[in-house]
């Protein structure tokens, strides 16, 4: 019995931090940290660091490898972006040059790590100094604003950028809380289903009460969320956004014969070999895809902040790798999973947003989350030296 308490307690030692984290902001803002306009700033705000992060968790798997460039490539294609629709090009073939130039940097970089092996640290270190001065040449120094009513509303900017409620009236979002259940329900569904098709199949599922009870936790705080934005201003589309992102990297780590090879090669790279899998092309689709998540974040910051500025992404890079280790994501390679991701994401915002309603000052913010990083990665650390 005491085992598996160890056991529950290890698996989810991030989940009951950020629970931990969130009483102790509640207690300290007076409950200002769970207002429904502060629960939807959290998503809004932090939309680029799980879509970094998603990307990053790949580049991470393949044994500890990260990508300094995303913040300057973020930058980057977004200033492109802004400056074509401030030229009142189409917004979708800027969309669409946002998304390409994002692919073709992460295929340049993946190019110089996989076949030419350039350490990932210094190739991607050189297109953070890179893309930075292009993203500064391209601005020219200035801020561009994006006025363009499709794309703010489309990718998360401005005041009308939240899903409408049908059910007009009202003092609360029906739709919003409509959408909640339906997700909770379809979440439900896809659990049990696997638990047949696993129990079919004959493997080992865990005990019936055990799953009751994780459903109805996650259940509950799916619901919560959806209840405090429903008395907002509903689903802000940053969380659409968000969702779809997550789904797909979820599909991949853990439908798809690339997300095996993914944890094959962090898990033992030259064994990976012998098995005839190429691991440079594994390498390779690490960071092309991370290059098309920093075009997408891009696309999400400069909607958010209806435009482009030289300044933009500073450090986007540091908040999506912390999110990952936070989340579990192993410093060697080889470990890691989409949940840990989304928990090491909301544990940052959350910490983030405390500390500035706190008014704490934000260089004093900076070594609580650096603290934070640290104590994360000394858990990864001595978690190996046990193994081993």
């Amino acid at each position: 019995m005491n085992l598996k308490v160890l056991d529950i307690l290890k698996k989810y030692t991030m989940v009951f931090a950020l629970i931990a984290v969130v009483i102790f902001f509640y207690a300290n803002t007076e409950g200002k940290i769970l207002f429904p306009q502060n629960i939807n700033n959290l998503i809004s705000q932090n939309a680029y660091v799980f879509v970094l992060a998603a990307g990053m968790l790949l580049c991470i798997l393949t044994g500890g490898n990260i990508d300094l460039a995303v913040g300057s490539v973020a930058c980057f294609v977004g200033g492109i972006g802004a400056v074509m629709m401030d030229k009142d090009l189409n917004v979708w073939v800027s969309v669409a040059v946002m998304l390409i130039g994002g692919l073709l940097v992460g295929a340049w970089q993946g190019f110089w790590i996989a076949y030419i092996k350039v350490p990932p640290f210094i190739a991607t270190l050189a297109g953070m100094y890179a893309f930075r001065g292009l993203a500064n040449k391209v601005l020219q120094g200035y801020a561009v604003g994006v006025d363009n009513t499709t794309f703010l509303n489309v990718f998360g900017g401005g005041a009308d950028c939240y899903i409408p409620d049908f059910f007009h009236g009202t003092s609360i979002n029906i739709t919003c809380m409509a959408a909640g259940v339906v997700v909770a329900l379809v979440y439900v569904a896809v659990v049990l289903r696997n638990r047949i098709s696993a129990k079919a199949k004959g493997y080992e599922v865990k005990p019936f009460a055990s799953e009751l009870m994780r459903l109805i936790v996650i259940c509950a705080a799916m619901i919560w969320i959806f209840y405090k934005l429903a008395n907002y201003k509903g689903i802000p589309v940053a969380l659409i956004w968000i969702a779809l992102v997550l789904l797909v990297y979820e599909y991949i780590t853990t439908k798809t014969t690339m997300g095996r090879y993914l944890y094959a090669v962090g898990g033992n790279e030259k064994a990976t070999r012998l098995s005839g899998i190429d691991s440079r092309k594994v390498y390779f689709f690490a960071y092309v895809n991370m290059g098309l998540m920093a075009g997408l974040a891009g696309i999400l910051t400069i909607a958010r902040a209806v435009g482009a500025q030289p300044t933009f992404g500073q450090l986007y890079e540091m908040d999506a790798i912390a999110a990952c280790f936070i989340g579990g994501a192993s410093a060697y390679g080889g470990e890691g999973n989409v949940f840990g991701v989304v928990i090491g994401a909301l544990l940052m915002g959350v910490i983030n947003m405390g500390m500035s309603i706190m008014g704490m000052e934000f260089n004093y913010q900076k070594v609580v989350k650096g603290i934070v990083v640290l104590v994360a990665i000394i858990f990864d650390v001595l978690s190996n030296k046990k193994k081993k």
